[in-house]
């Protein structure tokens, strides 16, 4: 089929479409640029119909985006390194909304997901719109938070630390647009700023960041598959089941978030060490 006879179903008003007709083992490079053109107007796509994917299809269709990430720690498939399996059986259930990997200097750019096995019922994953969760705040607090950053932090159990610095709204490389860039899960304070206004102003942005009118929701079946632009979503696994859910996903690597330069200094007095902001990443 034709790209330009992809059927494109938009699932929300904020993010999301679903996409028929198209043979993802076999993409070219015009079915792939039409993808692209969607992934930039609805930030998710879904393609709900799809036959599971081969893992060398797999690999390649993340390939058009670039270099896939070999991730230091999850599980993989066996002789497929790139592959990472998502198994809620080895405690594979994020369950806190999040943007992939934001304590890396050069976070992934996308994510390709298809689930394998799911229960008959839950499981389900949200996406939410950052464009929009920016676009909602007021002028005043726009500009404040376009001269911030914020740092980012995770300590894995075997105790090895990640850190990284990024603006609090990042302007995404392709579209220009400005959205909101910081995540419950991995952002740990705002260094120009003293403890409590950190803790209260980040408190704040997580709540518009997840607010409803925002986000999409997509019900998994088995084969479904679900490709994101990590650099303006956030995303949440909803963990109410008990059954096995089983995921396989490639990630593309990253590109330096870009915003605005900090109008102010780091201070020096933060009422909190990096070492305690290390310690609330990992608990």
């Amino acid at each position: 089929m034709a790209s330009n006879d992809i059927d494109v179903r938009p699932v929300s008003g904020a993010l999301g479409a679903e996409v028929r007709g198209l043979d993802l083992e076999k993409l070219t490079e015009e079915s792939f640029a039409r993808l692209h053109d969607l992934l930039m107007e609805n930030l998710v796509l879904f393609f709900p119909e799809a036959d599971p994917l081969s893992a060398e299809a797999h690999k390649n269709f993340g390939r058009f985006l670039g270099e896939l990430e070999v991730h230091p720690f999850l599980p993989k498939m066996d002789g497929h390194q790139e592959i990472v399996v998502l198994d809620s059986d080895q405690g594979a259930k994020a369950d806190v909304w999040h943007t992939d990997v934001t304590f890396q200097a050069n976070p992934p750019i996308a994510s390709i997901l298809q689930i394998v096995q799911c229960p008959p019922r839950g499981g389900d994953t949200m996406w939410s719109n950052q464009y929009l969760a920016y676009e909602a705040l007021s002028a005043p607090l726009r500009d404040f938070l376009d001269g911030l950053t914020a740092v980012h932090a995770f300590t894995h159990p075997n105790g090895t630390s990640f850190e990284a610095e990024h603006p609090v709204v990042r302007v995404h490389p392709v579209t220009g647009r400005r959205s909101l860039y910081v995540n419950r899960m991995f952002t740990m304070h705002f260094p120009q700023l003293r403890r409590a206004e950190s803790d209260a102003l980040l408190e704040h942005l997580f709540a518009v960041a997840e607010r409803p009118e925002n986000i999409c929701r997509f019900g998994w079946k088995p084969g479904g598959i679900a490709m994101w632009d990590n650099r303006v979503t956030q995303h949440y696994a909803v963990n109410d089941y008990t059954e096995r859910r089983v995921g396989h996903r490639v990630t593309i690597l990253g590109d330096e978030p870009k915003g605005d330069e900090p109008r102010w200094p780091h201070l020096s007095d933060t009422g909190r060490t990096a070492a305690d902001f290390r310690q609330q990443a990992k608990a």
